[in-house]
């Protein structure tokens, strides 16, 4: 006997079609620049009224909290794991080449989210896991040379977070090659003096 594959109610659908347009609109005009998008043009880019809007919204907090969701997906989608068995200074170039191509596309979501993280629970917490990942994944990739090195680990996600790249790129004014420069650098110093008896 043939399971009947279960319906999918239109409405259902529209309304989910309805919530990842005004999620994507929201998340493009980030990424293009405006970083503090209004209601009504967010409605206008996903071509649905302002009611549309905060029916599927209770209110900036909740479509902040799909949006910051929606770019954790993206970064991930983004993200090519590195292996653990390539040299160290192998393992540091691909790192800091993925580190700068990662934190250069989140650089808009990132000053966006910088204005109204103080006030915004979702932000905060999003910012918490962006950090998280990365912690984990130095954790993973020098495990070797972090071993049980708490605070080599700190200093290393220190280095490695959209704040310091951040300082970097605007009021140093460097280049993301200058910086991605900086950055291996500041690596390696931090993961061979480690190393050093």
């Amino acid at each position: 006997m043939n399971a009947t594959p279960p319906r999918v109610d239109g409405r259902t659908a529209r309304s989910e079609r309805t919530r990842n347009a005004i999620v994507d609109a929201h998340v493009q005009l980030i990424l293009e620049g405006d970083l503090r998008p209004t209601a009504d043009r967010i409605a206008r880019l996903a071509g649905v009224s302002l009611r549309a809007l905060w029916s599927h919204f209770a209110d900036m907090e909740a479509l902040l909290a799909a949006s910051g969701q929606r770019i954790l997906e993206r970064r991930d989608a983004a993200f090519d794991p590195i292996s653990p068995d390539l040299t160290l200074a192998e393992r540091i170039s691909a790192f800091c080449h993925q580190r700068a191509r990662l934190l250069e596309q989140i650089a808009p979501a990132a000053k966006a989210s910088a204005l109204k993280e103080p006030f915004s629970p979702a932000l905060q917490r999003y910012r918490g896991l962006h950090v998280d990942r990365v912690r984990e994944e130095l954790k993973t990739l020098f495990a070797a040379e972090i071993n049980d090195n708490a605070e080599l680990l700190t200093a290393l996600t220190g280095v490695t977070t959209w704040n310091t790249w951040d300082v970097w790129r605007t009021p140093m004014r460097l280049s993301a090659d200058e910086a991605r420069a900086t950055l291996q650098r500041t690596v390696t110093a931090l993961l061979q003096a480690a190393s050093s008896p």
